[in-house]
């Protein structure tokens, strides 16, 4: 039973795990809650503020001489507070132009100002008992629309939260220097300690900073299962795509083989006729076979989708599984294998045969290429849009230049016994799901291939 709870706890942290939104999605999150609703309440409340220093007694005049330095103090604060609200607002106007990065740190920056001013405002509008508190509660639900989740959005909240607990601290010091007839004069409530209202409002801050956490967890989460069953949705038309495209190629390959059957029909009669012509039939046999063969090549990959079935694949585990394949540990080489993998990686969703295909002829080229000595570099990493980068280098002889620009056509290779079908079915693999490859090469110096596939895949259409 204790193995089960440790199990249980240790799988707790996941469960609020939330993945970083996509850029787009943070934009229009921070254009949505900063632009167009933060932005205007600020200007509407620094005007009624600004008013109220010019009409109200409460800001300009005689004040019990207890309070003076603190009114003055907030009024200096407003000040500045005006000044770095400006600066603060300029970027909310380019949010489509900058780097999310400053955005997201103006917005956090923002936030801990604001709070540091409605701190300000709740002291000297009844500290504790202000109803100014429920700002607070407003600027913890802001934070969870505008700043991303993870540990910058716990921080700001419980910073925010802080905030209200110097109010609390601040009044009591207050109250505690001032005598009963000011008290009586100000209309002051009588604070001895914190208790237990102050507790409650700390309360009702902390649940509050961890439900608007929670239910953000639900609902990317809820996202991200929507477009992973979208993504399945459209590999399966996907799949049933690829077995049309390859009954209707299946239907073009009859043409040339009833040529082919034609000319072998005729060559057989025309065998008295003379060596010349039946040369002639024979090549005209052998361009017929070669052109069937191509269109045979081109629906390969198209066929074998209709075979299979998209899934949720992990990258480390299938490089690992792919140079397991290649490189046997059975096996002893004197090429030496380099592992680079991130740690975290999103799931490719594609058809295990294709992945496996794309790796294994790459990393085979590599071993070949090395001819049994060298050093071979494979690493993955994810960028910072979620694409998966994957390279796989080697230091051998390289790839010459006028040969460089072939290497992906099919029946074209540099090697004595190769078939010139494997850098073109890599290719086509690899564009099928939405990705590139790119080789990169320095002769004498090695090749290094490189192959990028997006988080999210729009399922290529194909061409007739």
């Amino acid at each position: 039973m204790n193995i089960l709870h440790e199990s249980w706890f240790r799988r707790l942290p996941a469960l609020f795990e939330i993945p970083d939104p996509d850029p787009d999605r943070a934009r229009f999150r921070i254009e949505v809650m900063e632009r167009n609703v933060m932005l205007p309440v600020k200007v509407f409340f620094i005007g009624i503020i600004l008013q109220s220093f010019s009409y109200s007694g409460l800001w300009i005049g005689q004040i019990s001489s207890a309070l003076d330095v603190t009114v003055e103090t907030v009024q200096l604060i407003f000040g500045v507070y005006i000044l770095i609200s400006i600066f603060l607002a300029l970027p909310l106007l380019a949010v489509r132009r900058l780097p999310l990065a400053l955005l997201q740190w103006t917005v956090v920056t923002s936030s801990l100002v604001d709070a540091l001013l409605i701190a300000s405002m709740t002291l000297i509008t009844g500290g504790i008992d202000s109803v100014l508190y429920w700002l607070f509660v407003g600027l913890i639900v802001r934070s969870a629309v505008s700043v991303p989740p993870g540990f910058s959005q716990i921080f700001l909240n419980v910073a925010i939260s802080l905030c209200y607990a110097l109010v609390a601290v601040v009044d009591l010091s207050i109250a505690a220097n001032l005598d009963d007839a000011t008290q009586r004069v100000l209309d002051l409530m009588p604070h001895e300690e914190l208790g237990e209202p102050f507790m409650l409002r700390m309360l009702v801050l902390g649940l509050t900073t961890i439900s608007c956490y929670g239910a953000q967890a639900f609902l990317e989460r809820q996202r991200l299962a929507d477009d992973e069953a979208g993504e399945f949705a459209a590999r399966e038309n996907q799949l049933r795509a690829a077995g049309r495209l390859a009954a209707e190629f299946a239907h073009q390959i009859k043409n040339p083989l009833a040529i082919i059957n034609n000319a072998a029909y005729s060559l057989r009669r025309s065998l008295g006729a003379g060596p010349g012509f039946a040369a002639q039939q024979i090549e005209i046999i052998q361009e017929e076979v070669a052109r069937a063969d191509r269109v045979i090549t081109q629906i390969m990959g198209y066929a074998q989708l209709s075979e299979g079935r998209v899934e949720k694949l992990e990258v480390v585990p299938e490089l690992n599984r792919a140079l397991e394949q290649v490189f046997p540990p059975a096996m002893p080489t004197e090429i030496r294998v380099e592992r680079l993998f991130a740690a975290q990686f999103p799931p490719l969703l594609m058809q295990r045969g294709h992945l496996s295909e794309i790796l294994v002829n790459l990393l085979k080229n590599g071993r070949e290429a090395l001819a049994g000595r060298g050093s071979l570099v494979v690493t993955a990493e994810c960028l910072r849009d979620h694409t998966i980068q994957l390279t796989i280098a080697d230091d051998g002889p390289g790839i010459p230049p006028d040969k460089l620009g072939r290497i992906f056509e099919a029946y074209f290779t540099t090697k004595e016994k190769g078939t010139g079908l494997g850098l073109a079915i890599v290719k086509h693999n690899v564009e099928l799901y939405g990705g590139t490859i790119r080789v990169d090469s320095v002769l004498g110096k090695g090749a290094k291939f490189t192959l990028t596939f997006p988080a999210k895949t729009t399922p290529k259409p194909f061409a007739k």
